[in-house]
């Protein structure tokens, strides 16, 4: 029993130590082997709590790996790291008992395809619920190899996903074939298909990166990277303060070839409503500056809110009430706002939250059963209100349209391809990850990054508070970037390509298929009797 245990572990530590950013991705081919192996052990036996020790081996070594990759998240919470290690790897394990319930009934063919469809629609599930965490969906484990997935533009990461999961398959199934029939040149053909999987998938990929040519038209942004403390300083600072010191570090690299300015994310931290910042002194700092560049936008992030005086019900789902005052309710926005010479600003207000950060998940049903637990970071502890679709910023004086991503929503690839859908032609990322401090949180946010310069084939423009501020290019390469913790700022020339890939239209289509295929090898699964044939 303790040797499926140390297979399971095996299995955590392989997945592991293939993670970005201080891991290698080979290992992801075999990661789920030992695992698979450990299941089947257990499926053989004919002990009374067999379907318990699957569940806990299963726990074990998806815990492991969760905890290996994600520790970080105690930086700024213990209370919800402890929460999404343990429910993450619940999740996992669930999804691994799923397979485990099929295998009992089904052969071995048909148990390992509901494997591989079942999990990539876990993983397109994790994207969409209340709960959502996608950060260990399989496929982003390349992104430190972009030059290994540059097929990418055509399946996004659950291609990547598939064909991990398809190794994986494959070498367990010829191991198992293996214990049986002992044909040793089943085994050999089969890891050979295996191996073979694995070697066509990176050379066509490096073959694309060899001969791709980046799309459209080259132009200057400018990054600035404050290094503000978010704990300390930065929800302690007026915005008239952060506007002249954005002012300084704009000046040390401005021209005017200068297109587009990026600012941090919440960097204009001292909550306000849209109305004030537009008659305040930073708005009015910002926008003369821009009087000297009147060809030049600036994109900057802004905690704002909305009230509402008048009404007595909750305006929205994402409101919240006002305690010891006469005002009723109000709505909290993490926002990006562009800024140009004699025009309006535009807002985009985040929309893809962090749970229990900025979105209190089920809130109707669970708020009133816990209360207000929402996670204290420094700033606003208040639920955000999302926008509802997507908006991009245009340039008025040229062609440049940037999709205005903040933060979290980077992970996010069938969502960023919303913005291409509404014509923008760079990614212009603005991030406050330095609640994490420095570890592997905010290398792997901006490792994630360069997974969506390739899927869309936008070149990147990065704004980190503390960093790492970065440019990436359309074949997902950082071609310069800013230290950790590196007070100053960054110019580059990138592309604006108003060309969509296939998954720009196309969306997560491999993970649709699979969760079509997975409820139906479910049902009959579970419906159908058993069949052991092959």
């Amino acid at each position: 029993m303790y040797k499926n245990y140390l297979l399971a572990l095996l299995s955590g530590i392989l997945l592991a130590i293939s993670w970005p950013t201080d891991g290698f991705p080979l290992f992801i081919f075999i990661a789920f082997v030992p695992l698979l192996i450990a299941e089947n052990n257990l499926r053989q036996t004919n002990k009374k709590y067999k379907n318990l020790h699957s569940f806990l081996t299963s726990y074990a070594g998806f815990l492991l790996w969760n905890v290996y990759t994600t520790w970080w998240i105690w930086n700024s919470t213990a209370a919800g790291a402890i929460f999404a290690l343990l429910v993450n790897s619940l999740l996992m394990a669930i999804v691994f008992q799923l397979y485990h319930i099929v295998a009992l009934r089904k052969p071995l063919r048909f148990s390992l395809i509901f494997f591989v469809s079942i999990w990539i629609g876990f993983e397109k599930f994790h994207l969409n619920w209340d709960f959502s965490w996608p950060w260990l969906n399989l496929g982003n484990v390349f992104s430190e190899y972009p030059q290994w997935i540059q097929w990418y533009e055509y399946t996004g990461t659950f291609g990547g996903s598939l064909w991990i999961l398809w190794v994986n398959a494959l070498i367990f199934s010829a191991i198992i074939n293996y214990g049986t029939n002992r044909d040793k040149k089943y085994l050999v053909k089969r890891l050979l298909l295996s191996f073979s999987l694995v070697i066509i998938g990176i050379y066509s990929s490096l073959y694309i990166f060899k001969t791709y040519r980046e799309k459209g038209t080259p132009f200057t942004a400018l990054v600035l990277q404050p290094n503000t403390n978010p704990y300390t300083e930065k929800y302690a600072q007026s915005n008239t303060t952060t506007s002249n010191e954005l002012i300084t570090l704009m000046d040390s690299k401005m021209d005017a070839d200068v297109q587009f300015i990026l600012a941090p994310e919440t960097v204009l931290a001292e909550n306000t409503t849209f109305d004030k910042f537009y008659k305040s002194k930073a708005y009015f700092s910002l926008n003369s500056y821009l009087s000297n560049y009147p060809n030049t936008s600036l994109i900057t992030g802004i905690s704002l809110y909305k009230v509402f005086n008048k009404s007595v019900t909750p305006p929205s789902e994402t409101a919240n009430k006002f305690t010891n005052t006469n005002k009723l309710w109000y709505e909290s926005y993490n926002a990006a706002l562009c800024i140009h010479f004699n025009h309006k600003p535009e807002i985009y207000k985040k929309s893809k939250l962090v749970v229990g950060v900025e979105h209190f998940p089920f809130r109707s049903i669970l708020q009133p059963l816990l209360g207000d637990v929402m996670i204290d970071l420094g700033g606003s502890v208040s639920t955000l209100t999302p926008q509802k679709e997507v908006s991009v910023f245009k340039n008025p004086t040229n062609t440049l349209i940037a999709a205005p991503i903040i933060c979290y929503e980077t992970i996010y690839g069938e969502y960023i391809g919303k913005y291409i859908a509404k014509e923008a032609n760079f990614l212009a990322i603005i991030t406050n990850d330095s609640w994490w401090g420095n570890t592997q949180g905010h290398k792997q946010l901006l490792s994630y990054a360069r997974l969506r310069a390739v899927e869309q084939r936008r070149s990147i423009a990065r704004s980190a508070n503390s960093g790492i501020s970065a440019f990436i290019n359309q074949k997902g390469t950082v071609i310069s970037d800013l230290d950790y913790e590196t007070k100053g700022s960054l110019k580059g020339t990138i592309y604006a390509n108003n060309t969509p890939t296939f998954y720009s239209k196309y969306g997560d289509y491999i993970a649709r298929v699979a969760q079509f295929v997975a409820i139906i090898f479910l049902l009959i699964g579970l419906v159908v009797k058993k069949d052991y044939t092959d």
